[in-house]
């Protein structure tokens, strides 16, 4: 009988315990957050510039990156031209962007638009087997580039095909509104 008792009354403790009272007040909304990759920081930007390529800047651009742009070592800097503008199926314009470095037959020779960069800067420059001198303007005047800052983490976690800017910004969820865009002194 005593076992019996035991057995009741730890049953008893057991389901007055498992029970759940009413639930109580809701807490404070928290903040959204970006989505993105767990655990990873994503703090890319996509900036643009535009300027000439001159024998007075030596066929070169040079961006020396703001201090409101964080760029570390081991970020992943790409730049893009805009190469072409097409029109979609709305009428609408639409920008054609390659990856550099993009090299181009001309009747002279080999031109090539290439670029390097640091933390602090980026370059962009023409390299060829021929004078400069002898480029038309279309090859050298207003010319317009995206950088893209990727973080090193997301560029070797990610999947994304890096020579696509849309998807770069897609990934880094920038939108074209959000592109700042800078013309270069030359």
């Amino acid at each position: 009988m005593k076992q019996i008792k035991l057995l009741l009354g730890s049953l008893l403790i057991i389901f007055i315990f498992s029970c759940e009272g009413p639930t109580g007040p809701p807490g404070p909304p928290g903040f959204d957050g970006v989505d993105g990759l767990d655990g990873v920081n994503i703090l890319g930007q996509v900036l643009e510039i535009e300027g000439t390529f001159s024998p007075s800047n030596n066929y070169s651009l040079f961006y020396e990156f703001p201090t409101t742009v964080e760029v570390f070592e081991s970020d992943v800097v790409l730049v893009y031209i805009l190469w072409d503008e097409t029109v979609d199926g709305n009428g609408e314009p639409v920008d054609i962007w390659r990856l550099l470095p993009q090299t181009r037959i001309l009747n002279q020779g080999l031109l090539q638009y290439n670029y390097d960069f640091t933390f602090l800067d980026v370059s962009v420059f023409l390299e060829s087997d021929f004078d400069l001198g002898s480029l038309q303007p279309g090859d050298t005047d207003n010319q317009i580039f995206r950088i893209a800052i990727v973080p090193a983490e997301f560029a070797q976690a990610s999947k994304i095909d890096t020579s696509n800017i849309i998807e770069v910004m897609n990934s880094l969820n920038i939108s074209e509104e959000e592109v700042g865009r800078i013309v270069l002194n030359n």
